[in-house]
């Protein structure tokens, strides 16, 4: 029995002395892959080739390994709007950059982030240097940014995706039936364009929720079609038929109509961009990418130590309570962030990007209440990203300025509770019947396993109606607006950025470098630097953590494919607590 024990023990030494060994290993493997930060030089005549096949966040992260494809062990790290938007202006001044090339074959990300990098190459173009789009497919969102450059190519073999916008909702109500799943839906009184609940009530859109889809939509695409037809010398009309008739079907009525200037493969295309560039036709040209000139130094950054600083506060995700993560606003996180920037007495102002559907009530109070501390005490300026809507537009609302794009998705001003009754499922198609005790008579609210009772489906309905009226007021105050008058606008409904500055819920169009200029101009500042926060984690401390999420993330997406979206949305939605200011549904434009 000693050598029994004696042998055991040793045993389970060895596997931890063996599971530690691993780990080290394993760690040591991961420190490998990191690539190291050196900086980067520029070669003479070069050109910045921006490609834009990856997701774009607001903000580039830090760790190496977000996003990598642990399949074949292949770094695939986004890249960020805030580092886009600082290498086009950075080239702008860089004498060893004599052009642009946009790579527009793939492209994955909203219309209001296209519009910030539009403006940006907009800006830049201001130089004598060039910008040349190629793509050998061009969708609708790619061509929109292409339009902006000097040449807009196209493979002969090729064609552009040009016929106006639409957007597909997916309903859950029959399914629902068909399980024995009872939705319990409260809104807020009135709130008849609050439609986040709609797929689990209806089968189809309501008239209400077609209506501002119509709306909105339609204002993001008269913004794209007059954008187009500014850059390509095209009347509003003739884009309008082209999109109404087919006209541009194929690569050659695409030039004969203007949109393309030539067709040409991309070995035509390097050989006009060598002459750009002064060089022979055996010479190689000199691309460098974005994440690469991330790292190149900057000839326009301003010497020595800037004390004064603007911090951008970056609110991107599902508004959530607690810390969050990387993809969620936290009500904890942010709201330390917010309360660091405004007891830090260097940084002068503040701008919160916010890029949100919404989510929980509660958790956007929370972070309303930093912002209006915040700006009593230094200007606060809210830059939208694509999505500003429901609780996004909650925490952005006490801002002193509001900035948006034409095409950012916002307002959706409203509340709703969602619970879900799961009795008929269990009784009739699993068999399971389920026994409670209770100390009080509705000591069991909430739970899934019985009905509602009409008394506490009332006490529901008061607490949402009293958020509501909560969101309205403070609305009014941020916006100088009657609560009447925001409810007329409000009700759950989304608007378009274009329709919000009408509705007076945005004050200026423009990005984030809009918003951090007039943030620099209302502290009176004309010398400063940028801090970002909240501070980013060091890429060890999330590898561990993320590691078997993200490989969980990429099997279901491999088997779901473009469905992922869904996915993601019922998980998000059953997993709601609270009363929610959200995004009425799950949207894509295509």
């Amino acid at each position: 029995m000693k050598d029994f024990f004696k042998f055991m023990f040793s045993s389970i030494i060895g596997t931890i002395i063996a599971i530690v060994l691993i780990l080290f290993i394993f760690i040591g493997s991961i420190a490998a892959l990191i690539p190291k930060e050196e900086a980067v030089s520029v070669k003479d005549n070069s050109i910045l080739k921006i490609s834009l096949n990856e997701d774009i966040l607001d903000r580039s992260p830090n760790n190496p390994f977000d996003n990598f494809n642990f399949q074949n062990f292949e770094p695939n790290t986004p890249i960020g709007l805030n580092d886009i938007l600082k290498n086009i202006e950075k080239a702008k001044y860089d004498s060893k950059i004599k052009g642009i090339f946009l790579d527009l074959s793939t492209i994955h990300t909203g219309f209001a982030t296209l519009e910030e990098i539009r403006d940006a190459l907009n800006d830049f173009k201001e130089t004598d240097k060039f910008i040349i789009a190629y793509s050998d497919f061009y969708s609708q969102s790619a061509y929109y940014l292409a339009s902006i450059a000097d040449e807009v190519y196209l493979n002969p073999m090729g064609n552009i995706d040009y016929k106006g916008l639409r957007t597909e909702l997916m309903f859950f109500k029959n399914a629902l039936d068909d399980l024995g799943i009872e939705p319990v839906i409260i809104r807020g009184t009135g709130n008849k364009f609050k439609s986040a609940v709609e797929p689990f009530m209806y089968d189809k859109m309501s008239e209400a929720n077609r209506l501002q889809t119509k709306t909105f939509l339609g204002s993001i695409w008269d913004h794209i079609v007059k954008g187009i037809s500014e850059e390509r010398q095209i009347s509003v009309e003739d884009l309008q038929n082209m999109a109404d008739n087919m006209t541009v079907w194929n690569g050659k009525l695409a030039v004969e109509n203007g949109l393309i200037d030539k067709l040409k493969y991309i070995d035509e295309v390097y050989s006009e961009m060598k002459e750009d560039c002064g060089m022979s036709e055996n010479d190689k040209l000199n691309f460098i990418s974005l994440k690469k000139y991330t790292k190149a130094p900057d000839p326009n950054r301003q010497k020595g130590l800037i004390k004064e600083k603007i911090a951008v506060v970056y609110a991107s995700g599902d508004i959530v309570m607690g810390k969050g993560n990387k993809n969620e606003i936290g009500s904890e996180s942010i709201s330390k962030a917010i309360r660091k920037a405004r007891l830090d007495d260097k940084i002068k102002a503040i701008v919160l990007r916010v890029n949100s559907p919404g989510g929980s009530a509660l958790a956007s109070e929370i972070i309303l209440r930093e912002v209006d501390l915040a700006r009593k005490v230094k200007p606060v300026i809210a830059s939208m990203g694509d999505l500003a809507a429901s609780g996004g537009y909650y925490i952005s609302c006490l801002a002193d300025t509001i900035v948006a794009s034409e095409s950012t998705i916002t307002g959706s001003i409203g509340v709703f509770g969602l619970l879900f009754n799961i009795e008929k499922l269990l009784n009739n198609k699993l068999g399971i019947n389920v026994d409670r005790v209770t100390t009080n008579s509705h000591s069991d609210l909430g739970t899934t396993t019985r009905k509602m009772t009409a008394d506490e489906k009332l006490v529901i309905q008061k607490n949402v109606d009293e958020i509501y009226g909560k969101f309205l007021s403070h609305v009014s105050q941020g916006r100088s607006l009657s609560i009447e008058d925001v409810d007329k606008i409000g009700q759950g409904r989304v608007w378009s950025g274009a329709n919000a500055i009408e509705k007076g819920l945005v004050d200026v169009f423009g990005g984030l470098n809009k918003a951090i200029d007039i943030a620099a101009d209302k502290a009176g500042i004309d010398k400063y630097r940028i801090v970002e926060l909240p501070a980013q984690k060091d890429p060890f401390d999330e590898i561990i953590s993320e590691f078997t999420g993200d490989v969980k993330a990429d099997i279901i997406k491999s088997e779901v494919g473009n469905n992922y979206k869904y996915y993601e949305y019922l998980q998000q939605t059953l997993s709601n607590s609270g009363y929610q200011a959200r995004m009425p549904f799950v949207m894509e434009i295509y």
